[in-house]
């Protein structure tokens, strides 16, 4: 069955390149030329990802992307036309699961884009694991995880960002290196601000205190580590 794209960008022209290059790749594709139309779409409709514009006639993509991740963890990758750093920031703060800036090449959009739905699919007897570190449940199977009886709310890539740190709890992991591990090394211009970024966010979900860590702590010119407190398990 076709994974099917909703495709939110007021640029016509953009968006029917974008549909018939997709299309022929075996995507579904449907398109919302305003963020209200595309909210309305996602909440309407059953879809595996959104390609987000941040510029748009009625609301900008980072209400569009704060709306749809409060009631949603569907994938988003989102588009600009705009180069500076922040608008990146800003986009992966409030949720977004990848970020390219135009004009782009499409077959790096659709690079990033199988890499977002890749990392969101779940099955396959690797994924039958859980790990437990005190109060923290880390469920790849279920692509969830729990502070407590808490569930936290994480994008599909700061999930696996968090779960490649724990599987290799004690190992200090450069940002280069979770990149690769990730499978998107060589599309990310801006290797560590976006894994600083993404860390920040895990920890505010799963640190009691985010400026004094107990799980995922920082090395100096080297990286990150998780950890954690007690002893892991694995169910």
């Amino acid at each position: 069955m076709a994974e099917h794209v909703l495709l939110i960008d007021d640029d016509e022209r953009l968006a029917e390149m974008l549909s018939v290059y997709l299309k022929a790749r075996g995507f579904e594709v449907s398109h919302k030329a305003t963020g209200q139309g595309g909210i309305a779409a996602v909440r309407s409709g059953k879809l595996d990802a959104v390609i987000l514009d941040v510029m748009m006639p009625d609301i900008d993509g980072f209400e569009v992307c704060r709306t749809l991740r409060a009631q949603s963890q569907i994938p988003i990758l989102m588009l600009t036309a705009r180069g500076d750093d922040l608008d990146r920031i800003v986009g992966l703060e409030l949720g977004a699961d990848d970020y390219l800036p135009k004009p782009f090449n499409p077959r790096e959009l659709l690079a990033r884009l199988t890499a977002v739905l890749r990392r969101t699919r779940s099955g396959g007897k690797s994924d039958d694991a859980v790990l437990r570190f005190g109060n923290l449940t880390i469920d790849k199977s279920a692509r969830e995880v729990r502070v407590g009886q808490e569930r936290a709310d994480l994008t599909g890539r700061q999930f696996d960002l968090l779960w490649l740190l724990a599987e290799r709890a004690g190992r200090v992991q450069s940002r280069e290196q979770i990149m690769e591990a990730l499978g998107v090394a060589e599309f990310d211009s801006s290797v560590d601000r976006s894994i600083d970024v993404h860390i920040s966010r895990i920890r505010g979900v799963i640190e009691e205190d985010p400026k004094h860590p107990q799980f995922v702590h920082t090395v100096r010119g080297a990286g990150y580590v998780f950890s954690p407190p007690r002893r892991s398990e694995r169910a």
